[in-house]
């Protein structure tokens, strides 16, 4: 696929927010639309939210998407809604169906009479449809995206579940940093599956690749990269997960939530992280996801320490550069979406 002949749109799904790119071949990369969105959750709690003030009862149908409108949906099952759910949506809140029904909500593969539905999905092409075509713009030739993937395990904890994520890319990919991005989506990470699914062609990722993969995207630090290690560190509004990277490959990764956090403790494990000093049972035993360094991290050294996201500001008085890739870092995933997809393609990033 060659990027100078595509239009793109490039996505990274938070529960706050939806940081969008489109990119344009006949522009300027810093000129391309840009878009900071509420995500696809915080709309459907506030339909949730609108429906139950005038009195409706709601089936959620659709797709595994992130579970972000929980708390509204909590807020309003508490105070009386009659809800239900199809068996596949229900997976944006539990692997456990059980679970679900345990919050009140009823599971039926129909929609119930006198309910409104409501479609869940991370991607809705309806949407995109009609935002692009207000905003002037075509529908894309090919569409990226990220969200965050706890992956599927009805039976253990969420924080080990991901972590096997993270173990599986390191240990049988031996951290090959193509393998952060999919065109076909490992059978675990069912949230990216049904985002794959939505989107139709094109490449998905989780948000933690693409942050990573966004600190790339910027030359400076990809080619120090290929020369020394280096340490990058995404401070998300709920994860915090740091790389360890040298010559095209990830030798570390740690995974904590953020706000179990302050920029000293974060610093701390940071170090003793890049030393490989850390150990996964220090950060699950925190609650955090866990944390897993690589033999081949010996000898290296990961002083330099690159940190994205919107919480960055809690490592403000320590020893490391913030970065802003393509001049906006917010849009850093979306840029990381690019970098990956053309690691595995035959594209150009040059403009």
């Amino acid at each position: 696929m060659n990027f100078e002949q595509k239009s793109i749109l490039c996505l990274d799904i938070g529960s706050g927010t939806q940081d969008v790119l489109y990119f344009r071949p006949d522009i300027e990369l810093e000129n391309c639309p840009k878009f900071v969105l509420p995500s696809p959750a915080m709309r459907i709690a506030d339909k949730i939210k609108r429906l139950h003030q005038a009195g409706k009862k709601i089936f959620f149908y659709g797709q595994n998407m992130g579970g972000g409108f929980y708390r509204s949906l909590k807020q309003c099952l508490d105070t009386g809604l009659k809800g239900a759910i199809h068996p596949e949506a229900a997976f944006s809140l539990s692997d456990r169906l059980d679970w679900v029904r345990g919050t009140g909500l009823e599971i039926h593969e129909e929609c119930p009479e006198g309910y409104c539905p409501v479609y869940l999905a991370d991607y809705d092409p309806g949407f995109w449809e009609t935002y692009l075509a207000m905003s002037g713009l075509e529908y894309p030739e090919m569409i990226l995206a990220c969200a965050q993937d706890h992956g599927f395990h009805p039976d253990s904890s969420n924080r080990l579940g991901r972590f096997k994520i993270w173990k599986k890319f390191l240990l049988d990919h031996d951290g090959h940093i193509e393998k952060l991005i999919f065109s076909k989506p490992p059978d675990e990470m069912t949230r990216l599956i049904s985002l794959r699914e939505s989107i139709g062609a094109g490449w998905v990722a989780d948000t933690g690749s693409a942050a990573f993969l966004g600190a790339i995207f910027v030359k400076e630090v990809e080619k120090l990269s290929h020369q020394r290690g280096i340490c990058v560190v995404n401070v998300g509004n709920s994860h915090a997960i740091a790389f360890l990277a040298f010559q095209n490959r990830v030798h570390g990764i740690m995974e904590h939530h953020t706000g179990l956090l302050n920029g000293q403790k974060l610093w701390k494990q940071l170090s003793l992280f890049k030393q490989g000093q850390l150990s996964n049972k220090d950060i699950f035993d925190d609650n955090g996801h866990g944390c897993l360094v690589l033999d081949s991290a010996q000898g290296l050294d990961f002083t330099p320490t690159f940190v994205l996201g919107p919480k960055r500001k809690l490592l403000k008085d320590f020893d490391c550069e913030f970065l802003c890739p393509g001049g906006d870092m917010m849009l850093a995933g979306c840029f990381g979406l690019l970098k990956g997809c053309y690691l595995n393609t035959a594209g150009t990033l040059e403009k």
